[in-house]
This record gives structure tokens, sequence and C-alpha cells, in this order.
């Protein structure tokens, strides 16, 4: 008799499906996770008409976008892990309901005060969703070809994502009001719940819930959020955005013991064992902190300076989206079939870093034509490159059992470096439109996001820098679809 690995008989037992519903699992895991991020953004252009149907005030109207990103960000690290030990597709499914049930909540609210409470939960409900997405993905699809695509495709759907919400936004709230902002979410949950059948389930992880852990990543991220969003408005001088940020530091250093000393750790040791993994991650992290930074000051620039309406707004963002589609839907994965990861992702950020450049040379009465739109073109596609190698490397190589923990590291990272690289570079803008203060305020605010799109494409340079020192330039592995990932064996 034969020793059998028993990863090797996990997968014996979960046969990927077949061509045609994996082309439907594709349509689920994007559909979810292109929903999950779009919410991040999708208020943006409503939350005038939120405040004048609710009476908001001006710093409860910040929390309808800050609440979303507390509790998503915050909890993404325990919903991988949940789905590693309890099923992922059944914690992907419970994600979705409360995700569901939160979005009806918000579009019902008839206060401020419950439209947060419903952000709240609905970032609660994409923190388990999301990362189970991801790894519903890699154990579905059959190592090769097959998987780097879907790959490609979900780590677009991060970008493309805050893009589709804007424009989503904008033709929301001005065809029909800003309460289907929310609503729209229901038929697309309800649908991809629908579909969650043809999903591979995979191997649970025997283990506890570590429970010091699972507290101290969610209450030090959250901490962390809340102090980078607070400091956003009322500085770092400010008494609770020092708090916030010393909790945070408290909790995540707690975080880190007790991982090393942990028997079954928040993020097992083997995720983080790998350096190309931890490059991912970083990268993932700075590329976050540019692009989420990169939507803010575009929105700024086209609504305050250019006096573009909600829709016209987001119509002007289809470039970056049709850039980011070329580069998943095809460009990506044929590069990585041909080319090394590193090369992939440095091709990607030196695009990337070319257009943030070119987005510096606008002007307040320019015509679009000339910056506006060609630069989120080259953009968009420079960062579509760069989703899709990243999001592969992050997951390659990962034990089934842990793809979870490592989905949520994934997108954990993106989270964190958006709220991180929106805070400070917002910071950074408007002290510069302040120094070119009094004169023309349209000049004055476009010099500001001027310099803000170079330093967003620092952010970029950064991550190019940390591929170079973690990422090792090894040759593509061209497999054809159902043979064995010679790096995930």
């Amino acid at each position: 008799m034969s020793l059998q690995d028993p990863t090797q008989a996990g997968r014996k037992a979960a046969a990927p499906p077949q061509d045609g519903r994996l082309g439907l699992a594709l349509l689920v895991i994007a559909a979810a996770q292109l929903m999950l991020v779009l919410d991040n953004t999708i208020v943006a252009v409503a939350l005038p008409s939120m405040q004048s149907a609710l009476g908001m005030s001006e710093s409860s109207l910040g929390w309808v976008v800050s609440a979303y990103a507390l509790a998503f960000g915050g909890l993404l690290l325990a919903g991988g892990r949940a789905g590693d030990l309890f099923g992922r597709r059944r914690i992907f499914r419970t994600g979705l309901v409360l995700f569901t049930a939160a979005s009806l909540l918000g579009g019902l609210a008839q206060s401020g005060e419950l439209l947060i409470a419903a952000r709240v939960i609905q970032g609660a409900g994409a923190a388990i969703a999301a990362p189970t997405a991801l790894s519903l993905l890699a154990t579905t699809f059959p190592a090769g070809p097959a998987r780097n695509k879907a790959l490609g495709v979900y780590g677009a759907m991060g970008g493309l994502g805050s893009v589709v919400g804007l424009l989503l936004g904008g033709a929301l709230t001005e065809y029909l009001s800003w309460r289907w902002v929310m609503f729209v979410n229901i038929p697309i949950a309800l649908a991809v719940l629908f579909g969650t059948s043809v999903l591979i389930e995979g191997e649970r992880e025997r283990g506890k819930v570590d429970v010091p852990g699972a507290f101290t990543a969610t209450f030090g991220f959250g901490a962390l959020v809340y102090g980078i969003n607070r400091a956003g408005d009322k500085g770092f001088d400010d008494a609770a955005t020092l708090i916030g940020l010393g909790a945070a530091l408290v909790l995540l250093v707690a975080f880190v013991a007790i991982q090393r000393s942990s028997s079954a750790p928040m993020i097992p040791r083997g995720v983080l064992a790998d350096k190309s993994r931890v490059g991912a991650n970083l990268v993932m992290f700075l590329v976050g902190a540019g692009m989420l930074a990169t939507f803010y000051f575009l929105t700024l620039y086209m609504q305050v300076v250019k006096g573009y309406e909600p829709m016209v707004t987001g119509l002007a963002y289809l470039p970056f989206a049709l850039g980011m589609g070329i580069a998943a839907g095809g460009l990506g994965p044929q590069l990585l079939a041909k080319m090394p990861d590193r090369n992939v992702i440095v091709l990607g950020l030196l695009i990337g870093i070319a257009g943030m450049v070119w987005f510096s040379f606008v002007e307040p009465g320019q015509n679009p034509l000339a910056v506006l739109l060609p630069a989120q073109l080259v953009v968009g596609l420079g960062l579509g490159m760069v989703f899709v190698a990243v999001t592969i490397i992050s997951v390659r190589g990962v034990e089934p059992q842990a793809t979870g923990a490592a989905s949520g590291l994934v997108n954990t990272a993106q989270q964190i470096g958006g709220a991180i690289g929106l805070s400070t570079l917002a910071a950074a803008a408007t002290v510069i439109t302040e120094n070119h203060l009094p004169g023309s305020l349209p000049e004055a605010l476009t010099t500001g996001y001027s310099y803000g799109f170079l330093l967003g494409g620092g952010m970029y340079l950064l991550a190019l820098l940390a591929v170079l020192a973690t990422v090792p330039a090894t040759a593509p592995h061209p497999q054809r679809d159902g043979e064995p990932d010679p790096v995930a064996l």
C-alpha cells in the first residue's frame, strides 16, 4: 500500500468543474469581488444627497465612508481565517447574506445613525466574503492558465471596482435616488448566492480559532483605519487621532507577538515564509495607497474645478476601467506566460508611474483629451498588469487549507494601504493648495492635485523598489490546464 499525500487526496476528491461551469464560477467570484470593492466608492458622489435627505452634519457624513472602511479593513484577516476553519463556501454565503441585509437596511434608513450602522454591517459582510472568494477561486480552478486568468480577473476587480463604484454611484444618484447606491447590491448579491453551488468547497484546516489573534487583528486594524481617517479631518495633533493610532500600535504589536507564540495563528506561518509573497503584499499596500488617493484627486478635480455633474464624473472614469479590463482580460495573463512575474509587475509599475506624471500636467481650463482621459487609460493598463501578477503571487504555493488567510492578508494590505495613502496624500495636497492662496482657487486646487498625483506616483516607485528587493526574476511556468503547479506542490 502506498502512502498518499492528504493534500493530493483532497484535490482528487474535489475535482474541478468542467469548462462551462468554470466560466460560471469565474463570473460568480468576479461579480462578488466587484460588488464588495465598489462599495468603497459608490457612496462618494451620493454623499451630498444623503446629507440633504437625512439632515446629517459634515462630521457624521464622513462616517458613511469611514464606517465601511473600518469594518472591512479590521475584519478581513478574521474573515479569511474563518473560511479556512469552517468552510469557505459556507462563510462566503454568510458574508453575502450579511452584506445583502445591510444594503437593504441602509437603503431604507431614515436617519444618519441608521445609515452609518448599516455601513458597518456592510463592511463586516464584505470582510467575511472577500477573502473567501479568492480562496474559493484557488480551490475551484485547476493550476495553470485557467487559474492564472481567473486570478487576473479577480485582481483587476480590486482596482476596477473602485472606478465602477464612482460611475454607478453617479448614475444612480442623478437618475434615481441616493438610496439606490445601497439597493443595487441586493440583486447582485442574490444572483451571486444562487451561483455559489458551482464553487468547490476545498479542504478545511483542522484547528481552533485564534481568539486573541482575531481580537488584536480586528481592533488593531480598525483603530489604525480610524486614526488615519480622523487625521485626514482633524490632523495628527488631534487627541482622538493620537488615541486611535496609539491603540493600533499596541494592538498590532500584540498581534505579532501572539502570532509568533500561537499554536494556531491567524496567519499560518507558511503564508509569510516566502519572500515573494511578502513582497506581493507590500506592493498591494503601496499600490492601494497611490490608487485610492488618485481617485480622490481626480473626483475633486472633475467636480470642483471642472464643474462636472455626478454622471459626467462617472463617465469620465471609463478610460481607467477600459485600461484595467484590457490588462486583466488578456494582456496580463499573456505576459505572465512569457515573462517572469517580477518583470510584469515592474513593467506595469513603470507604465503606472508614467501615467501619474502625465496626470501632474492637469490645468483648470484644459481639454480633457489632453491629460485627464488618456492618462487614465495609461494608469489603468499599468495597474491592471500589477494587480494580475500580485494576486497570483499572493496565493501561489500556499497550502490549500491556508488560502483564506493568504487572501485576507492581501485584501487587508490593499485596504489599509488605501486608507493611509488617502489620508497622507490628501493632507499634503491641502498644504500645497493653501500655500498658493490667496489667488485663483481653481489654480491653487489644481496645483495641489498635481503634486498629489506625483506623490501617488512616488508610492508606485516605492512598490517598484519593493518588487526588485523581494521577487526573484524566475522564468515563467507555462502550463496546460489541470497540470500540477510546480510552485504550489
